[in-house]
């Protein structure tokens, strides 16, 4: 025990000085518990509200993509310019150094590949193991207008309310399947249902008509998903664009890891959602990196 008679006597308590409360700059988070909130921000920059996610997920239904055959050797080096990476437990656990300290958002739902009907998904992860691994959100595939509708929003809806009990965020992603028109109507549709029911943000694609009304609409924050590969500076004019509507960041993966220099590409997507570079000095950005590094 400390002795006592050496204990100075407290002086100083700030009296002209309210406490502070910082609330956080992301969209209807207020009201989250403090653990939830501190998990959002591994994953959001506090200082922007925005985030630069790193997929990787794509293996748990394609098996080995072009630019993912070996995850040690092409995207563990990307990592540093990441703010979090969303993948699977298996990459977790197999792949991702131990000593990477950003967050993670892990994949966690699942059941069909590519040969099957991919709307057909059920949980595929027990959140006492996403918590043993230590991530920051969980995922889970939303499929608004699909077969399986109404399983995949249960898959949601329980993923909730187990997150809710132990401080985990959930990521809402929404999936278009084949026959589904990718307009701003339907993604208004499938992000408010996700956020409706829960979801702490949500993931959705950019259209270029309306997009602006996909976020005003959705009350949590919105990340862009990259999609398929396009060209490097018609990705670069989606992520500005996207994060200039109200998208509170985005979530690439094959328009970073399949391009030329996906260093170059993930540093220069970085500079776009956290310091609103335009497309036109994005990509002259992206070559003068692609020329120090050649």
């Amino acid at each position: 025990m400390a002795d006592a008679d050496a204990i100075k006597e407290a002086r100083n308590y700030y009296l002209d000085i309210p406490q502070q409360s910082e609330p956080p700059n992301l969209k209807g988070c207020n009201s989250l518990g403090w653990g939830m909130k501190n998990r959002l921000y591994n994953i959001f920059r506090p200082e922007t509200g925005r985030t630069v996610m790193l997929a990787v997920d794509h293996g748990y239904f394609m098996g080995p993509t072009t630019g993912l055959e070996r995850i040690d050797v092409t995207i563990v080096p990307l990592l540093k310019y990441a703010d979090t990476l969303m993948c699977t437990r298996g990459v977790v656990r197999s792949m991702v150094p131990p000593g990477f300290n950003k967050g993670v958002v892990l994949r966690a739902s699942g059941g069909p590949s590519i040969l099957k009907e991919l709307s057909d998904e059920e949980i595929a992860v027990d959140m006492e193991d996403a918590i043993r691994l230590n991530v920051s959100a969980v995922a889970v595939q939303v499929f608004i207008g699909g077969e399986y509708e109404t399983r995949s929003i249960h898959n949601l809806t329980r993923l909730v309310d187990i997150g809710n009990r132990y401080g985990m965020p959930v990521l809402g992603v929404t999936a278009v399947g084949k026959d589904m028109a990718r307009d701003a109507k339907y993604f208004r549709l499938a992000t408010r249902i996700c956020a409706e029911l829960g979801a702490t943000y949500v993931k959705t694609y950019y259209v270029d008509d309306g997009f602006e009304t996909v976020t005003s609409s959705c009350p949590v924050p919105i990340v862009m998903a990259g999609g398929k590969k396009i060209p490097v500076i018609d990705a670069m004019t989606m992520a500005y664009n996207a994060v200039q509507q109200g998208a509170s960041g985005v979530d690439m993966g094959r328009n970073i890891f399949q391009a030329d220099d996906p260093a170059a590409m993930i540093q220069t997507v970085s500079r776009i959602v956290h310091e609103n570079m335009k497309p036109a000095e994005a990509l002259d950005h992206y070559e003068t990196l692609k020329r120090e590094t050649r």
